[in-house]
């Protein structure tokens, strides 16, 4: 019996689904939980190899849910992955039940992973983080705007200026709050910030936006949050290397932790430092610390150890 593939596109009112390899077998369902359940129930049936859904900025979760928790395989993919596929298949028409054909052609032949799903504690906390992403972003656009706007506007910016500053501190207690209310992710806030240079702000960033930190190896945590060099090689040309893709949400508070580590964290001074002096340029070096920094972090949380500085070595008597 030949295994079953499923795509499913998602809009804010529908939800298209097919089948790899029999479009006789393509709908059409409202998005709303009554079609959800329905189609769960269908899926389950079926018992598909994989199911995979384009992440649609929120509109996908109840769906990706509901599945999970239905026990069927969920994808959740990243929408450049599709699109690149799409590309790559020759194919540029674009419609609700062509994407939905192509998801299905996707899990089938790409097979993309499945992760499980944040429960409703983690992606509640999620919520709070990103809000403050947007809150610390309005911050800085009005200091900008005080900066260079006319003096007779200086006063109403400063109110609304003072207003936002106000809701980011409501904001980061009601994050601690529920970090120290949840016995698990306190304990992992706690031995995260005891490294010099992981501050509250990006342990909170950490907790809710990568959970797989500490049960990953190495490499496979720095490709994941984005740290691990690509190769640029083609013939005899050497291209330089550069890093990207991966959570670039959490890369982004790893590097603002790893500015202040690299100030404040004798370890990953010490490694910067002689990278510098072995002649690499200081953003290369800033990146190996990252991505040093971002291995420390994954050590720890698998062991469970909070972060030691090395003692420094015994002086000799003669």
């Amino acid at each position: 019996m030949s295994q079953t593939h499923v795509g499913i596109d998602v809009s804010k009112h529908q939800l298209d689904v097919a089948l790899w390899g029999r479009p006789e077998e393509d709908d059409c369902l409202a998005n709303d939980p009554q079609d959800i359940e329905a189609l769960c129930r269908r899926l389950s049936r079926l018992a598909p190899d994989r199911i995979v859904v384009e992440a649609t900025g929120g509109l996908e979760r109840p769906l990706a849910l509901a599945l999970q928790a239905a026990g069927l395989p969920v994808a959740v993919v990243n929408p450049r992955q599709a699109r690149d596929f799409g590309r790559a298949s020759g194919r540029l028409a674009k419609t609700d039940r062509m994407d939905a054909r192509l998801l299905a052609e996707m899990a089938a032949l790409m097979r993309p992973p499945v992760r499980p799903l944040p429960d409703a504690d983690r992606q509640a906390l999620r919520e709070l983080v990103v809000r403050r992403r947007q809150l610390t972003a309005m911050c800085a656009q009005e200091q900008n705007h005080l900066a260079s706007a006319d003096p007779s506007l200086h006063a109403h910016i400063q109110a609304h200026l003072d207003w936002l500053l106000a809701a980011l501190e409501s904001l980061n207690q009601e994050i601690q709050a529920r970090l120290q209310s949840h016995a698990t992710w306190s304990g992992q806030a706690e031995l995260l910030r005891s490294v010099p240079g992981v501050g509250p702000a990006a342990a909170a960033v950490l907790v809710a936006e990568l959970p797989e930190l500490g049960h990953l190896s190495r490499r496979q945590v720095a490709a994941l949050v984005g740290v691990a060099p690509l190769n640029r090689d083609s013939g005899q040309l050497r291209g330089q290397r550069h890093i990207g893709g991966g959570r670039a949400t959490v890369r982004n508070v790893l590097y603002m932790a790893t500015l202040s580590a690299v100030r404040w964290n004798p370890a990953i001074r010490t490694f910067y430092e002689r990278l510098c002096q072995r002649g690499k340029a200081k953003k290369v070096a800033l990146v190996a610390a990252m991505r040093k920094l971002l291995v420390m972090l994954n050590a720890m949380m698998r062991d469970q150890v909070p972060w030691q500085a090395k003692p420094a070595p015994a002086a000799i008597h003669s």
